[in-house]
């Protein structure tokens, strides 16, 4: 609890420090400011903002009017749980010289940083500035390079470290020959740090179990946990079941078969039989690869009790991993920032992940292709999920899956250096000349959106512009 004590101790502080904002706001105090200080403070490890307190030494205590009433703080709260997504308390101190108001931002949670409308904020000095690729690369690998490095298996004798890994998958992912001995093996895996060898045996760690296992469920029942599932439902609900697997190879070994379990699981496409003849399932083999490994390469290794879910539907398919991506979604397209850095790296080693995020691109393609809606990407409150939607006839599209087709089309064209227009809109949809009109009411609803806007640089014209994603 804060009180008088604990602001006359922070009036004599020789400076403000990492915990520590003080501001005048006499009359008021700009909301959005507000909001981008608790961002700020929360990233830096929580802290305090003092409204009615001077922020030049000798610090006096002014008073503040800002959200003066008990209607107008509820308000401000709600508005920061809303748009930040966590609490911060308020407390109101009656000072002699005026009334004071502090806002305690809580610390971010572990390998997290917290943005507001996509920038990751710190303080520097008296000013907001957003934080360097370094430190937000320090954040998103706190804990998680920990829980890589832990043991999975100690004190495991030669013979055991071949028992419980395929090395025969490892060499042939890394497309180079099996060594002639059992040594060479051992030698291979310890030069590439996945096993360590101490006076009692050979150490794996749970990085080398997570991709390499035979089997998780020989190493712990929480590494067996980190199993990707797979659920097939009848419908559209989850009322019938028709198959449901949990997985227990580890990712790179089990990858190229989990794939195709899903693949060979999904309806057929009716829809294209003519126009892809050598791949008709409803949803395209490279789009669920990407899509697959995005979420076993992203999700949080620190949640307990949930893995990677694979949920088929007769008209989607959803893939959900636990934890909540250090990007907006807006921008999966075009940015790239792995929470797991040694699993990302490793598996793009072994061919599975795409470099620089490329493979967001290649969904959206494929969906395009494949003449599937576009892909929606969900962020709830623990997991993010992504969905894969089944063909549907431009005349059955609400409006909001119209506008995310758009802006997906147009960020897919903008990273090929290319810019979208009604005629490319139509051809996503596969709309003939006649239906000008109708692409130009999704382009404006998009623009409406603030999801696109015009190519300036381009032709003012109406019938001939060109736009851009609204980041570009």
């Amino acid at each position: 609890m804060i009180t008088l004590e604990n602001l006359e101790k922070w009036l004599n502080a020789p400076a403000e420090t990492e915990q520590l904002e003080f501001k005048e706001a006499k009359q008021q105090f700009d909301s959005t400011k507000l909001l981008k200080y608790c961002v700020a403070l929360a990233n830096e490890g929580g802290g305090y903002i003092v409204l009615g307190v001077t922020n030049k030494r000798p610090r006096q205590v002014v008073g503040s009017l800002a959200w003066s009433t008990a209607e107008t703080l509820n308000s401000i709260k709600a508005r920061i749980v809303n748009e930040l997504g966590f609490r911060v308390e308020v407390t109101e101190l009656q000072h002699p010289n005026g009334r004071v108001l502090v806002f305690e931002a809580p610390p971010r949670p572990v390998g997290r940083a917290l943005d507001y409308e996509g920038a990751y904020l710190m303080r520097v000095g008296e000013e907001l500035r957003p934080m360097t690729p370094d430190m937000l690369k320090r954040i998103f690998a706190e804990d998680q390079q920990d829980w890589f490095s832990q043991p999975a298996r100690c004190n495991a004798s030669p013979d055991d470290v071949i028992a419980l890994l395929d090395t025969q998958t490892y060499f042939e992912l890394l497309k180079i020959p099996y060594p002639t001995s059992r040594d060479a093996v051992l030698e291979r895996l310890q030069s590439q740090d996945l096993i360590k060898q101490t006076a009692q045996g050979w150490t794996i760690s749970n990085l080398t179990a997570i991709l390499l296992a035979k089997k998780l469920n020989a190493f712990s029942p929480a590494l067996a946990r980190k199993a990707p599932r797979v659920v097939v439902y009848e419908g559209i609900n989850k009322l019938q079941t028709r198959d449901d697997k949990t997985g227990n190879r580890g990712y790179a070994v089990g990858f190229d078969g989990l794939v195709g379990f899903v693949h060979s699981a999904a309806p057929q496409n009716r829809f294209i039989e003519e126009v892809v003849r050598e791949e008709v399932k409803m949803f395209p083999k490279q789009a669920l690869r990407e899509l697959i490994a995005n979420a076993l390469v992203h999700q949080d290794f620190l949640a307990t009790g949930t893995s990677v879910m694979i949920e088929m539907y007769s008209d989607r398919i959803e893939i959900s991993n636990p934890g909540i991506p250090p990007i907006k979604v807006e921008r999966f397209i075009d940015e790239n920032r792995s929470r797991n850095e040694q699993l990302a790296d490793i598996m793009r080693r072994f061919g599975i992940c795409e470099e620089k995020g490329s493979g967001i691109d290649k969904v959206v393609s494929a969906a395009e292709m494949f003449q599937l809606p576009a892909p929606d990407f969900r962020v709830g409150d623990t997991r993010t999920t992504a969905v894969l939607f089944a063909h549907q006839d431009f005349a059955d599209m609400s409006k909001t899956d119209r506008i995310r087709a758009c802006y997906q089309h147009c960020c897919l064209l903008y990273v090929s250096n290319k810019r979208m227009s009604n005629q490319t809109l139509r051809e996503r949809f596969r709309l003939s000349d006649s239906q000008v009109a109708t692409v130009s009411l999704i382009i404006g609803a998009t623009k409406e959106a603030g999801l696109i806007k015009a190519d300036e640089s381009e032709s003012t014209s109406t019938r001939y512009a060109r736009y851009l994603p609204f980041w570009a």
